[in-house]
């Protein structure tokens, strides 16, 4: 056995010679040779045969890892492919009688190759799906995967998403694979150059009237029709995209639908009632009416509607700032519908999403002339845990200007066409590209330098990643989706022969590098309990800062907005982590847990006060601007709205995006209302142990959204996460 300072000493000088040889990847990258990964993968196999790593073993692999890389640098000088690295590693592992390493090396190689295999094997992916794979079947938890165009459009994703996977880059393709950074949506991106999210421009399109199919659709006449024609652009655009779309501003672009409804009722009452000072409290019970079954038709319509892929579509309504009686009306019937709930059982809607404005001056104080409003808002989201509520400065401050996320959490900056006039409505998002921050953590092993090393090239691919997606969606020409481009979703209407890049570039549409597991990266370097270390806060607010940096950069580059945003990780959050325990094991508060936490939240194992955690979060969304939500866990609220409306005032110059998360669970064999207990695949009763989804109703908040995951199950990680989420109340 060779002494440690003649090693060490042997070592250092193959180091020189390993300083001028490249290693050629299998997606054709050129990268440094780095022994530290041929050490890594060893010990791992080490650790899987002989259990915990002793200073023997150390030894051991250290002079294994000696004679290889004597071996690679005995036969190359320049170059070396991947694959004949891995040879010689076999090689040296067999002709020391290594056995049961070399099995578990092979073994691990051999997985991999499979893996890579079988992801754009067509015939693999349906067996699972045939399989009912509940990584498949539950991967959004808004698809009932038991319905024939759910089970259509899955089967078609499989296609999409093998096709896909070889049309990117090899790079991105193979960090994808390897759970690196996530491209996502590949069932549908980029097989179809289809885009993201969106915030449709309703105002243009209901006032300028608009096409579908083969109907040449007039302005409406009524806030009935207003509403009717509301559902059938979201059908519409939710089919032609992948992503969510919302509604900004809904009782402020209906308001004038809803007056012709007032003035025609109020020439009804000058003809038919002789005394004229009832004429204006006639019309106006009349219109009240009008909007109130109106916005029930909206809520029905949106909940009832199944697009081309199989779900209902991820619909967002804003609303709040209106201050006339109509607008008024209009924000009061969304309320009472919502509180209301659906049919005979009167369930809570999971669509659309709610998103309440909050502005001083308007609806903040007592004093101000919408705050019976924002009390019906607190009455809501204590019984349906809608709505969201966005609070107007601080939106201004974070993002540039005041809108409504599109859809789910996606925000769009501030943005001035070539007149000066400020544009939200319209505008876009053309996909998400998510780096999976803990994986670089792990893979730094405590080295500070290290993992800034592995970020940068994790960024580079990420980069290269989006810089794709935004080349594809503009491979896209007008005609492939009408109603985004040529009748109005997307603002400015293109005719079939234009550019659809005139609707993106110039910063106009947002394409998102999006990151998860912040908790977890700092536990890795600072422990599990970390939140209360201000260097260790510090140290995941410089890793923001920097990917802000990098994406500014790139703006200015490539002339989109590129933008730093906190993935919903509905999915994500099972398979980084389940990719990542694979690879290194089970890993106290990293891997252990099933589930990597959602962007830059606290533990949700840990309760801090609500006041406590907005505090911790809020320093964060400055640099995600791109996309970002704080939520707090509450007991039940229904008799208790002064707590919540607390929470919401003491956040209001603190946060721009805060969500109710509150027990409205209920059971309907027993009456049971509040918090089911988790189960290992669901929810149930915990009076009378009740799980049948046609007699319960379980409400949890997936991620932005609102799921069912009695009626719509989600993958393992996300169950998992939701059943450890503790209330934030001391």
């Amino acid at each position: 056995m060779i002494e440690t300072a003649e090693l060490n000493e042997i070592m250092s000088k193959i180091s020189e010679e390993i300083d001028t040889i490249n290693v050629i990847k299998r997606d054709g990258r050129t990268v440094d040779f780095d022994i530290a990964k041929i050490t890594a993968a060893l010990l791992k196999a080490e650790n899987k045969i002989n259990g915990p790593i002793d200073d023997l073993s150390i030894r051991k692999i250290d002079e294994l890892v000696f004679k290889i890389v004597s071996e690679i640098t005995s036969r190359f000088s320049k170059d070396v492919k991947i694959y004949e690295i891995q040879n010689i590693v076999e090689h040296i592992l067999l002709e020391n009688r290594e056995y049961s390493l070399a099995q578990e090396y092979i073994n691990y190689r051999t997985k991999r190759d499979f893996e890579r295999a079988e992801s754009t094997d067509i015939n693999v992916t349906i067996e699972k799906l045939l399989n009912k794979d509940q990584r498949l079947v539950n991967e959004n938890a808004n698809k009932d995967s038991d319905v024939f165009n759910t089970q259509r459009d899955l089967t078609a994703g499989i296609v999409g998403k093998s096709i896909g996977l070889k049309m990117l880059p090899p790079h991105v393709a193979n960090a994808h694979q390897k759970g690196e950074i996530h491209y996502h949506d590949l069932d549908y991106h980029p097989y179809s150059p289809m885009t993201n999210c969106c915030l449709i421009d309703f105002e243009s399109m209901l006032n300028n009237g608009f096409k579908i199919g083969n109907a040449e659709v007039e302005p409406p006449k009524s806030i009935q029709t207003a509403t009717a024609q509301i559902s059938q652009i979201i059908a519409n655009v939710a089919s032609s995209q992948y992503g969510g779309c919302s509604a900004d501003r809904i009782d402020e672009f209906l308001a004038p639908f809803a007056k012709k409804n007032y003035e025609k009722h109020l020439e009804d009452a000058k003809q038919w009632i002789d005394d004229e000072s009832k004429h204006d409290e006639y019309a106006k019970q009349k219109t009240s009416k009008d909007i109130y079954d109106s916005m029930q038709s909206l809520e029905y319509e949106i909940n009832t509607l199944f697009t081309s892929n199989g779900q209902t579509p991820f619909t967002s309504l804003g609303f709040g700032l209106g201050t006339d009686w109509f607008e008024r009306e209009i924000q009061r019937a969304i309320f009472l519908n919502r509180i209301k709930g659906l049919g005979g059982e009167h369930r809570t809607a999971i669509f659309p999403k709610l998103i309440f404005t909050i502005k001083d001056g308007v609806n903040l104080k007592p004093s101000d002339p919408n705050y019976d409003i924002k009390e019906l808002a607190l009455e809501c989201a204590t019984k349906r845990m809608y709505p969201d509520i966005l609070n107007y400065d601080k939106i201004v401050e974070l993002t540039g200007s005041f809108k409504v996320p599109m859809g789910c959490r996606s925000f769009l900056q501030g943005w001035k066409d070539e007149t000066g006039k400020e544009v939200n409505a319209g505008r876009m998002n053309l996909g998400v590209v998510t780096l999976n921050l803990p994986r670089i953590a792990l893979e730094a092993n405590g080295h500070i330098e290290t993992f800034w090393s592995l970020l940068d090239e994790r960024l580079s691919i990420a980069k290269d990643a989006l810089v794709f997606r935004v080349k594809r969606c503009k491979e896209a020409t007008p005609a492939n989706a009408p109603i985004l481009y040529m009748y109005g979703a997307f603002g400015d209407r293109l005719n079939k022969n234009e550019s659809v890049d005139e609707l993106f570039r110039n910063k106009r549409a947002t394409v998102s590098l999006g990151y998860i597991g912040l908790y977890e990266v700092a536990s890795s370097f600072f422990g599990g309990e970390w939140e209360e270390n201000p260097k260790a806060k510090e140290f995941t607010l410089e890793i923001l800062k920097y990917l802000k940096q990098h994406t500014d950069a790139w703006g200015d580059e490539y002339g989109y907005h590129f933008s730093v945003y906190s993935t919903p990780s509905e999915s994500l959050t099972d398979r980084f982590c389940r990719l990542d325990k694979e690879k290194f094991g089970e890993i106290e508060n990293i891997t252990d847990k099933e589930y990597y936490t959602n962007s830059f939240h606290y533990d949700v194992r840990k309760n801090p006060t609500p006041f406590e955690k907005l505090d911790f979060e809020k320093d964060y969304p400055k640099y995600c601007s791109g996309g970002f939500i704080h939520y707090c866990e509450y007991p039940v609220l229904q008799q208790n709205r002064k707590a919540l409306e607390a929470v919401w005032d003491y956040a209001y110059d603190k946060v721009g995006y805060l969500g109710t998360n509150t027990p409205i669970d209920h059971c309907y064999e027993c009456g049971f209302e509040g918090d089911f207990n988790p189960t290992e695949r669901g929810f149930e009763c915990p009076q009378c142990h009740n799980n049948d989804p046609k007699t319960c109703d379980v409400v949890k908040r997936t991620c932005g959204y609102l799921g069912n995951p009695q009626a719509r199950p989600m993958v393992h990680g996300r169950h998992k996460e939701i059943s450890s989420r503790v209330k934030h109340m001391k």
